[in-house]
């Protein structure tokens, strides 16, 4: 069934996107605090931390798409999605709490994180995919897909930084034997215990609010199908040209993403040495760039479409993220650890982050649009399946910008407990070079990819047009067959 081409209300817009509040609190974890708490907190070597995570990520090769293929085919009279929605977040918030709570013996502390993180990793997408899957399952309009979209990037980044900040100011604290709060590990298991309570909240207060909309029983019902068929069957959702193009070009950006996100902290502590007050002042500054990218986004959409959007954000986030990075190597930023250097950085950063989120809502609104383009070619609507690739690929590129930044603190000689500010300044150099000449590549393969993306506005409306007229055709063919 192909839902409507609405306006929808914009209580069913927030309630979708609150939703991923959850996700966001887990990509801030995962990307932000994960490798510094168990490798510098902990003890365990990065590159094991980094290895770890590759296990993860091969367990959620598999279990994604079966996440998504079971979505599209779960029937029941809350619908296929909402059951999802209400069960997965209790062992959620319980998986996320013994993450930053490893046991005090350390002995199998690789195993454990191997473990826990696949739990993590699994019951997240248990509650984004099928949440994910309600964007083209809701509405058909090219423009109102967007609108879903940037509610979730905005609820997933506010989700997010609400956990960044509270771990920055409230619980991750200097203390009079830990001068750097992100060291100490006493705060950790606070910052566990929060995210789990806003996780289990924003999920079910997401089903809560959508419930009257999308809690039906299906129109139609799944036919049998064996594990080999399933297999087939999304096997040819995800081969789709667009999908290809998409979550190839998709991959590429959330991983050079995530590597950032992973070695910010190291970077913001190293490099460009903040105090406490500026750490503080992060998430503030993020949300503000998120705001931008919010207000921006679909007016751009309007104006020059979803794929010239993302293409233009790959170059303006990837130029001012750059820049600072180029001046200080070439000896005219200033002073790290001044106030200026602190603010004038943040000034570059909120135009490259405003940017980056723009591009990634581009991308993940174009994604819903290639629901109807494998529909034409396959007579399945899939939403489950595209929303758990998109899940796998952000997964991916978690995992490989965790992998990244590990080698690179291992190939700069950054080595654990290092004190900020007597660090040898080769070892800074080295680090910053490597970091900046990645981000620089990932960005151009990643941009020159977007722009192969072949569905526009108006191959859109057009396939919509088709599949209504092939529906009428089976629907007259039925009414004269009684």
């Amino acid at each position: 069934m192909i839902p409507a081409s609405e306006k929808l209300p914009t209580r069913i817009v927030v309630a979708n996107g609150f939703g991923s509040i959850a996700y966001g609190v887990k990509d801030n974890g995962f990307s932000t605090f994960l490798l510094i708490f168990y490798s510098q907190v902990v003890g365990l070597d990065a590159k094991l931390v980094s290895l770890a995570l590759m296990f993860a990520l091969m367990a959620d090769a598999f279990v994604d798409p079966l996440i998504g293929h079971l979505s599209d085919r779960t029937y029941t009279r809350w619908g296929r999605r909402h059951p999802w929605l209400y069960i997965a977040p209790w062992p959620l918030a319980v998986a996320w709490m013994m993450l930053w709570s490893p046991p005090e013996d350390h002995t199998h502390i690789f195993l454990y994180l191997v473990v826990v993180a696949i739990l993590v990793r699994t019951l997240v997408s248990a509650c984004e995919v099928p949440s994910q899957s309600l964007v083209a399952e809701l509405t058909t309009d090219y423009e109102e897909r967007t609108r879903l979209t940037r509610f979730r990037y905005l609820f997933g980044w506010a989700g997010g930084l609400l956990a960044f900040f509270l771990a920055n100011a409230v619980f991750l604290r200097s203390d009079a034997t830990h001068k750097f709060g992100q060291l100490n590990p006493d705060g950790y298991w606070k910052y566990g215990l929060a995210g789990a309570i806003i996780m289990l909240s924003a999920v079910l207060i997401s089903a809560i609010g959508l419930h009257r909309r999308v809690a039906h029983l299906p129109a139609t019902r799944p036919e049998p199908s064996s594990p080999l068929h399933a297999l087939k069957e999304i096997g040819q959702s995800l081969r789709h040209p667009a999908a290809v193009i998409l979550l190839s070009a998709a991959l590429i950006a959330i991983s050079s993403t995530q590597m950032t996100f992973t070695i910010a902290n190291f970077l913001y502590l190293y490099v460009w040495q903040f105090s406490e007050f500026f750490f503080a002042l992060l998430p503030f500054l993020l949300m503000a760039s998120v705001f931008l990218a919010f207000t921006v986004v679909q007016p751009l959409h309007r104006r020059i479409g979803k794929r010239a959007t993302a293409v233009a954000c790959g170059f303006v986030t990837t130029g001012f993220w750059i820049t600072p990075y180029a001046l200080r190597l070439g000896g005219i930023w200033p002073v790290e650890g001044t106030t200026f250097s602190s603010i004038l950085l943040m000034s570059f950063m909120f135009v490259s982050n405003a940017a980056a989120v723009s591009g990634m809502v581009s991308a993940q609104s174009m994604l819903a649009d290639v629901v109807e383009a494998s529909q034409q070619e396959t007579g399945r609507r899939t939403e489950g399946v595209f929303a758990s690739g998109w899940m796998f690929v952000q997964k991916c590129g978690t995992a490989v910008g965790i992998g990244i930044t590990g080698v690179l603190l291992d190939y700069a000689g950054l080595r654990s407990h290092a004190i900020p500010g007597q660090v040898d300044p080769l070892v800074i150099d080295k680090l910053t070079i490597a970091y900046a000449g990645i981000v620089v590549v990932a960005a151009a393969a990643s941009t020159y990819t977007f722009s192969r993306f072949p569905i526009s506005r108006a191959d859109h409306e057009a396939r919509l047009s088709a599949l209504a007229a092939a529906a009428t055709i089976d629907h007259d063919a039925d009414g004269a067959h009684p």
